[in-house]
């Protein structure tokens, strides 16, 4: 498994522009199969357009301490891609005035942001609804200095949502490092031992589940449910729900399905999948993506394509979010992945 980021392997993969190229070339330039903007088309929902803004997800940095091989953020060690102190206080000033009631940090590893901790207390301080912040688990276990990130989650009443792909080593191992499924056993039982993830608790926590390879996943429920009974089972852990999460062929997985010669079945499934149903609740309808840098997205994928918002206001310090509402959504064919089956976004599945 690689320890390197593609960016920092010189991958062309890790080339955004490269990524669209690939999107854009061979089953969709020849017709063979329809643009997701010819399938919206068919069930009139073109263009795609906000609905009432209810989340703001932030990415804080793409530094992490895994290298994942499904991860569609290329992060790893070796990103220092990071969100300053001044980016920060810009997102701050929004949260206290926007309308959306879920805050939603992410990464990379969030908590590897020198200034995480004093971010999440100002941001406790505004008022949210639900705060989520995106926790890989692992990080609990890496260092001393995050081994009481369960006491100050609990603290601030955060709503933690992590990366779990299966209840066995083996799998978990083989798509995110050796020895992470260990690591994140404990970090489970940490977090269950100061009330988090148990029946009646409203520290919430949640598990994310992506298929290992090039298929998309089961039925949600059913997931859970044999999470659920294995996890309990085995390591005493306990959790709230399980979102099962489809792999969007950007980035680290679109260069595994091309180095293991997938790429064009994976995305013949995504398309024989699509549900215009899940059309109407993609995440992009009624989330705005925040970039460590403080550019502004329809979501966190279009962020890694480098596809910013489809109007004047493209960055956090000139937010206004009455303009931002008015835009269209900006789409290709990754979008397949979100609209395919029961649906996927960042909160599981959506139809």
């Amino acid at each position: 498994m690689a320890t390197k980021s593609l960016k920092a392997r010189n991958n062309d993969i890790a080339n955004t522009s490269r990524q669209m190229e690939i999107l854009s070339e061979g089953i969709f330039a020849n017709g063979e199969l329809p643009t997701f903007a010819e399938k919206i088309k068919e069930t009139n929902q073109f263009p795609l357009r906000p609905k009432k803004l209810e989340i703001l997800q932030i990415n804080l940095g793409y530094m992490c301490n895994q290298v994942c091989s499904h991860c569609h953020v290329d992060a790893g060690p070796d990103r220092k891609e990071i969100m300053t102190l001044e980016t920060m206080k810009q997102c701050l000033e929004v949260i206290k005035k926007t309308e959306a009631h879920t805050l939603d940090l992410t990464g990379g590893a969030p908590e590897m942001n020198p200034n995480f901790r004093w971010f999440v207390e100002e941001a406790y301080k505004a008022g949210i609804k639900d705060f989520i912040v995106r926790s890989n688990l692992t990080i609990i276990r890496a260092n001393k200095k995050y081994n009481d990130l369960p006491e100050f989650f609990k603290k601030h009443k955060v709503h933690v949502v992590s990366s779990m792909p299966h209840w066995t080593r083996g799998k978990t191992d083989k798509q995110r490092g050796d020895g992470v499924f260990d690591k994140s056993i404990k970090a489970l039982q940490e977090l269950n031992a100061v009330g988090y993830g148990l029946e009646g608790s409203n520290l919430k926590l949640d598990l994310v589940y992506n298929p290992s390879g090039a298929f998309l996943p089961g039925d949600q429920t059913a997931l859970e449910n044999d999470f659920k009974k294995a996890l309990k089972g085995d390591f005493d852990i306990d959790f709230h729900s399980l979102f099962a999460i489809t792999n969007l062929p950007i980035s680290r997985f679109l260069d595994y399905l091309i180095a293991s010669e997938n790429y064009e079945d994976y995305m013949i499934s995504l398309v024989d999948a699509y549900n215009p149903a899940a059309v109407a609740n993609v995440m992009c309808t009624n989330t705005l993506s925040i970039s460590w840098d403080g550019w502004l997205y329809d979501c966190d994928f279009n962020q890694m394509l480098n596809l910013k918002v489809a109007s004047k206001v493209k960055h956090i310090s000139d937010y206004n979010e009455e303009l931002l509402q008015d835009r269209n959504i900006i789409i290709n064919q990754h979008c397949y992945g979100c609209t395919a089956g029961a649906g996927s976004s960042c909160q599981g599945v959506v139809a």
